[in-house]
Formats: C-alpha cells, structure tokens, sequence
C-alpha cells in the first residue's frame, strides 16, 4: 500500500514539474491544490461513521491499560461483549481467528460489558474460548454508553485516524465480518 503512495506521489510531482514548466510557473498554483485535495479529518466527535471515536482508556483484564481515541498505528476493532451473550458465544472463534489472522495490521480488543456482566463470568468466556486478544473491562458500562450500545455484540471499526468507519450491531458470518476489516484496511 506505501508502494503505490510512492508512486503516486511520483506521479503527481512529474505532472506538476510538466504543468509548471509549459506555462512558465504560472501553475503552481494549480499544482499545489492538486496536494491540498486531501479530505480532511473530521472534528465531531461521536458513536457513528464519520466521526471521531470518542477516546477512552480502561484496564485490561490480565494487566496493562488500553487507550482508543486519535491517531494510531494501526486500526482497531472493538468488539463490546457479555459472557451470556448467545451471538458472542458464536462470534468468539471467528474473532480469534481474524485477530491471529491481521495481527500485525489490526488491533481488536475485546471490551466486557462488566456492567450486565460479571466478571468472574467473562473471565471463565475467555478460558472456554481461548480468546487471543486483549480484554477490556468496562466495569461501570461508561465505554459502551459513550459508543451508544444498544446490542450484544457491537463491533465498531476506526481507522488509523481515529475515525469510525462502521458500527455493526449483532453478529456478521465470518466472510462479511473478514471483508469489512479489509476494506477498513485499504
């Protein structure tokens, strides 16, 4: 993906010279909106496509603290949860097959809904299915209110921007969950 921004880039800067030098660097102008063209990132922030994700930290189930909101390496998937949770219990394997299998280009935490939950319950989840990402624990239920929870599951996907990009309530098959994370990774 660098490659062809590379590329393009290149591209653009040769057609620029071009366009400067035939009319005798009276465009330049021209060539600089051709890199002013970038949309920009939104401002509002909020729980739908579009929006900046409403930033958040919480402590992981095992140890360390996980941050969300801004820029980021990489994008991330959230995946709010409850032990009890029928279309959870199902998603459970697809979620740990896509995390081994987009590790190094895509973070998914888990985030246990501890508030519906308990979370000697969420911790027996993650031994039953041998979850291999992160868990969260959002003990007061502040997370999923500030995101709009309104199911179980509820995967939001943000980009490296921070931005959401989609909001999915309810379990998708594997494939439709799969091609979503790849168009959120192009």
């Amino acid at each position: 993906m660098k490659r062809n921004l590379y590329i393009i880039i290149g591209v653009l800067l040769l057609v620029g010279i071009a366009i400067w030098q035939a009319g005798g660097g009276s465009s330049l102008i021209q060539l600089q909106s051709v890199f002013q063209s970038e949309e920009p990132v939104p401002t509002e922030v909020g729980a739908k496509a579009g929006m900046l994700a409403p930033s958040f930290q919480l402590n992981g189930m095992e140890e360390g603290t996980y941050k969300v909101g801004g820029k980021r390496e990489k994008p991330v998937m959230l995946n709010f949860w409850a032990s009890w949770c029928e279309p959870c219990k199902m998603e459970a394997p697809t979620l740990n097959h896509l995390s081994e299998t987009y590790k190094d280009e895509l973070d998914i935490y888990g985030i246990n809904v501890t508030k519906y939950d308990t979370e000697k319950d969420a911790a027996e989840f993650v031994d039953t299915f041998h979850v291999n990402f992160p868990i969260l624990m959002d003990k007061d239920g502040a997370i999923y209110d500030l995101y709009k929870g309104m199911a179980f599951p509820t995967n939001v996907l943000i980009d490296e921007n921070g931005v959401i990009q989609e909001v999915i309530l309810g379990i998708l098959s594997e494939e439709e969950l799969e091609n979503k994370i790849k168009d959120l990774l192009k």
